[in-house]
């Protein structure tokens, strides 16, 4: 067998091993917070001397734009000079989206150098399960601690996986914790209001260090002001205390102002949406927040690792003839997002037709999202992705039955994409949206040839 041959071996073999454990986000398993235990986590990293207490951290909790936010901050923390890991999760497309070093995955030599690593030690835990087995999250959390620190990096940004409290995250101590906007999401897990599932994200506040919050419903608010000042942390509210001013906006970014505490930031975004502005806002605040405690973060470091920041699936712009835009839209408050920004995307760019893609997750509020979008496009194709939890596509179809769309279905994403590009035509809006599995293969249709 040839080098590469037996190299591509081992890296299923530690794909395989990877999924080997249970895992809460491909599998149909109910989830419920009795499931979760940080001194497994707490066991595992210690057999490796505490690789994620090695270098500085943010942590970034949230139900909608936590991945955005960690991204930009690990931009600005690459343009400022320091060798910044980034964890965040779910993949679209490949595994080790979910661990890079200045922008780069993680290797597969890596990863199964790391997996190799852990292999012996993840077995000792789970055949004590003192505290119960370790999950597939929980190893691939562990996985990137271990590799940061054999990186050597110098900071590392951690973005929350599920709630906060729990996460398997939750064993670092942060210079600064984010929240960003809180919804409804998860609620078997984290509860089902505001103030329960703020609870959850507020467990990530530990005591002395400051926090970030976006803009909050009122009972989410009130309780993210509780843990702040129950453990003695600052506060920095978005919208209050830094202020985002948009100045304009063209095809390929928008060129905010962003009205600090410490100073005004020019900034040049090439994320789009209104979502984005209360992401960037935040992420401003944990910035400033670290050039206080002393970190070398400048003016010119912001503006410059902000221009530079990818963060695909958030509305990304997929092919301009005909315009296909992804987003992961896959809560209420999400679709509402989406909604406006393909508003005020088509308002200097007329269409003939707008045609949705959506599937959904079965165990999301799939009638919401799909209420919230419907009035907005003129054929709707229903789908579903290949992930175990996704909705059948009839009985998505069968929501829009009642709307002015012509509501077909496609048994698959591509299938429903040639689809949409037939029927819309080269002057057509399609927006392929619903979950981050359908954005997913969304981004691998469009490398084919022509898109």
């Amino acid at each position: 067998m040839c080098c590469n041959g037996l190299h591509m071996d081992k890296y299923q073999d530690a794909l395989n091993y990877l999924y080997s454990f249970v895992d809460y986000e491909t599998s149909r398993q109910v989830r419920s917070s009795e499931n979760y235990d940080l001194r497994r986590m707490e066991e595992l990293l210690a057999c490796f001397g505490n690789p994620h207490l090695a270098a500085p951290c943010v942590h970034v909790a949230g139900t909608k734009g936590k991945g955005s936010t960690a991204a930009m901050i690990a931009s600005v923390l690459t343009a400022s000079g320091y060798h910044t890991g980034l964890y965040t999760s779910p993949h679209l497309i490949d595994i080790r989206e979910r661990i890079r070093v200045d922008g780069r995955l993680i290797s597969q030599a890596a990863l199964v150098s790391c997996v190799e690593r852990l292999r012996p030690e993840v077995e000792l835990i789970n055949t004590r399960a003192t505290y119960g087995c370790l999950t597939t999250f929980e190893v691939l959390t562990a996985l990137g601690f271990l590799y940061f620190s054999q990186q050597k990096v110098n900071f590392q940004v951690v973005e929350v996986g599920l709630g906060g409290r729990l996460d398997a995250t939750n064993v670092v101590w942060p210079e600064v914790c984010a929240i960003t906007t809180l919804g409804l999401d998860h609620t078997e897990v984290l509860g089902d209001t505001l103030a329960k599932i703020a609870v959850e994200k507020a467990g990530i506040i530990k005591r002395g260090v400051p926090l970030v919050s976006a803009r909050q419903e009122t009972e989410a608010a009130v309780v993210i002001e509780r843990f702040c000042k129950r453990h003695k942390a600052v506060l920095v509210r978005a919208g209050v205390d830094i202020v985002c001013v948009v100045l304009r906006e063209c095809k390929s970014a928008q060129f905010l102002e962003i009205k600090g505490r410490l100073g005004n930031y020019s900034v040049e975004l090439p994320l789009y949406g209104r979502f984005q502005r209360e992401n960037v806002t935040v992420a401003v605040g944990v910035l400033e927040i670290l050039a206080e405690r002393g970190f070398h973060i400048t003016e010119h470091s912001i503006a410059e690792g902000l221009r530079k920041v990818r963060w695909p699936g958030r509305f990304q712009l997929l092919c301009r003839r005909p315009l296909i835009v992804a987003d992961g839209a896959h809560n209420l408050q999400s679709a509402h997002e989406l909604k406006a920004a393909v508003v005020d995307f088509l308002r200097d760019r007329p269409c003939d037709k707008r045609v949705l893609v959506i599937g959904m997750s079965s165990d999301k509020d799939y009638v919401a999202v799909a209420q919230e979008l419907a009035d907005l496009f003129d054929v709707v194709i229903a789908t579903q992705s290949r992930h175990l939890r996704a909705l059948a596509t009839d009985k998505l179809a069968g929501i829009f039955a009642n709307t002015n769309a012509t509501v077909m279905t496609a048994p698959s994403v591509p299938a429903a994409l040639d689809e949409a590009v037939k029927i819309g035509g080269k002057n057509a809006l399609i927006c392929a949206t619903g979950s981050l599995f359908i954005v997913g293969e969304a981004l691998k249709w469009a490398r084919k040839p022509n898109y």
